[in-house]
């Protein structure tokens, strides 16, 4: 399957190494200055192995929208409602803000049992194309490929393997949105303390929940290093920004942490 990118831009992965002419475009422009030529055009054949590099986007766009902008309320009233978050300077919490909203929306989109689909982004129009004059429009943005959000589906599959309970993923959360590593926080000391309580909550409230199962903090762990493979820009793009349209994401969230 040829590539939606490729259609108007050539295939990056081709097997010389060098990128394709926009043959479609080209052909089209090419008929003004040479009529002698026939008025039919195509694609030109080649073999493509980046199939997972293509744009998609929400297969149902309204509804899962709508219950992840629900998932990210909930995300952020979490933070609030801590108190030894809303203990920690403005600035602290925007940094970890910053750093955690997006793990915490993926837990959040575990817990609930968030699934969806995607398909293939829409191409823009030959016109619209030939208007922008081969501008890419939102170019400035990283559009969600296959590849991340398989990654991301891998990511929800990994957590629903380990049906955690409620608590744990309450403990969890702690522990993901305390990160002393954020550069430029004031207490991190205090956060660092704040994430070791969380991390020995979690563990302790294993051993009445899985007595038997002794490497279960370990794989819950482990499991929750793969929130990071998926950047927030991915999950702006593919979740948020139907809704939010050019608003930047991160200061809304601001705004909804530090209203009173």
């Amino acid at each position: 399957m040829a590539c939606i990118e490729e259609f108007y831009n050539g295939c990056r992965c081709s097997s010389n190494g060098e990128r394709q002419p926009n043959a479609i475009l080209y052909n089209i422009l090419s008929q003004k200055e040479n009529h002698s030529n026939s008025h039919n055009y195509s694609v030109s054949q080649h073999n493509c192995h980046c199939e997972v590099r293509r744009s998609v986007c929400l297969k149902t766009p309204v509804l899962t929208c709508q219950v992840a902008s629900d998932v990210l309320v909930r995300t952020v009233r979490f933070m609030k409602n801590l108190p030894s978050f809303q203990q920690l300077p403005d600035k602290d919490q925007l940094s970890l803000l910053q750093s955690g909203w997006a793990p915490l929306f993926i837990l959040g989109l575990a817990q609930e049992g968030v699934s969806f689909e995607v398909t293939d982004s829409p191409a823009p129009s030959m016109l619209k194309r030939i208007l922008l004059n081969g501008q890419r429009e939102g170019s400035d943005r990283t559009h969600p490929t296959l590849a991340g959000v398989q990654r991301l589906k891998s990511c929800l599959n990994k957590f629903w393997s380990l049906d955690l309970s409620p608590k744990e993923y309450a403990y969890l959360k702690g522990a993901m949105l305390f990160n002393p590593d954020v550069p430029g926080l004031r207490s991190s000391v205090f956060i660092d303390s704040l994430q070791q309580e969380a991390q020995r909550a979690l563990r302790e409230i294993l051993v009445p929940l899985h007595p038997e199962d002794r490497g279960r903090f370990a794989r819950i762990l482990l499991t929750a290093s793969t929130l990071n493979t998926t950047p927030p820009a991915l999950i702006t793009e593919l979740f948020f920004r139907p809704v939010i349209g050019q608003a930047d994401l991160l200061e809304l969230l601001a705004e909804m942490l530090l209203a009173k």
